[in-house]
């Protein structure tokens, strides 16, 4: 009874509840893959990770996504469903314990046929939306891609999903974002394209479909995370003069600290309510955040080691094992290590250390 009371109640399918949340705004991590030193999963370790994230306070998790490492795909690692099944789980106990309702991020890749089959399997399992990665589709038209992404929409309402170049993304034009926007079950678009000209794309062309009160923006750009949750896009649309903001972020950069960003976007959200209070100290923390995600990240090699970079602050933290990576080869670009070292000395208030000593044994075991 409960099941069908709530697709009555929400569009094709997605939870009112989060539906709601959606809209309010939260903090999403991006799912790192907890290794052992043979590169296999470590599951005790991976739910630590999950748990970790519930109790800092994470609006939902995105799992299978580039942060999770796409090779999980692969026929000879398969990790693509145990990586959602232990996501799911932990996010199911958080909120039975908690009374809460996480949103439930599924990443969805490759050509249609592999993402329709990723798309039922999210589904299935219990995930509430697909971040629809459109890397694999860089050389079709955009009317193509946007069928694409319809025929996964009636399988799983979407997370859109702008995605830099330098980490497999595609170029998509004012126009994709428009006719995208057309489709009835988008809830949400990521935007991870590291660039304010195709940001605000993106931002026009939610506006000019006058689907801001349904659809939600979330930052992925982890160059101008402070940025893009404290700017207000004023903006004409269909009804007049429009504003509208970032409700949230899903981001690989708040896999880690994320206790720290959660407190962050907690002062944002105030100050945007507050008429502007407290926004240049908030600009100073921007800058800060984004040195640091220049560490982590390693964006002077291209981000080669980004995934490393994160796996190496969460190895220090004690909550995963190594830095190991599906890949034997990825690893830190050289440098990469005391670049992390320096964001540590310069900035000790952006970490959460203490935080995740305190709790560490409860979620390990």
């Amino acid at each position: 009874m409960e099941s069908t009371d709530i697709k009555t109640a929400s569009t094709r399918g997605l939870d009112t509840r989060v539906a709601s949340a959606l809209r309010e705004g939260v903090v999403i991590p991006a799912h790192p893959l907890a290794l052992n030193p043979e590169r296999r999963l470590d599951e005790r370790r991976q739910l630590a990770l999950s748990r970790y994230y519930c109790a800092a306070g994470a609006g939902g998790l995105a799992v299978g996504v580039h942060t999770t490492q796409f090779a999980i795909r692969d026929p000879a690692i398969g990790l693509y469903e145990p990586a959602l099944r232990l996501g799911l789980d932990a996010m199911r106990n958080h909120d039975r314990e908690r009374g809460t309702r996480l949103i439930r991020v599924a990443g969805i890749c490759g050509e249609t046929r592999q993402a329709l089959r990723e798309a039922r399997l999210a589904r299935d399992i219990g995930y509430d939306l697909g971040l629809l990665s459109l890397g694999a589709m860089r050389d079709v038209d955009e009317t193509e891609l946007i069928e694409h992404c319809r025929m996964v929409s009636e399988v799983i309402p979407l997370f859109g999903f702008y995605l830099q170049p330098a980490v497999g993304g595609r170029l998509l034009s004012y126009a994709f974002w428009r006719r995208l926007l057309e489709i009835e079950n988008v809830f949400a678009i990521k935007v991870a394209c590291f660039n304010r000209y195709q940001t605000l794309d993106v931002v026009r062309a939610l506006v000019d479909s006058g689907r801001e009160d349904r659809v939600s923006l979330y930052t992925g750009n982890d160059d101008s995370i402070v940025v893009d949750l404290l700017s207000g896009y004023n903006l004409p649309g269909p009804q007049g003069e429009t504003i509208v903001h970032f409700a949230g972020g899903l981001l690989g950069h708040w896999a880690v600290w994320t206790r720290r960003a959660v407190e962050m976007f907690e002062r944002i959200r105030e100050c945007r309510q507050g008429a502007g209070r407290d926004a240049l100290a908030l600009l100073d923390r921007a800058a800060e955040v984004t040195d640091a995600n220049a560490a982590f990240f390693d964006t002077v090699n291209q981000y080669a080691g980004c995934i490393a970079g994160l796996h190496e602050v969460l190895r220090r933290q004690g909550l995963l094992a190594g830095r190991w990576c599906l890949d034997p080869q990825e690893d830190l670009s050289p440098g990469q290590l005391e670049e992390i070292d320096r964001v540590y000395r310069s900035y000790p208030h952006l970490n959460d250390d203490d935080f995740v000593a305190r709790n560490l044994d409860r979620w390990l075991a």
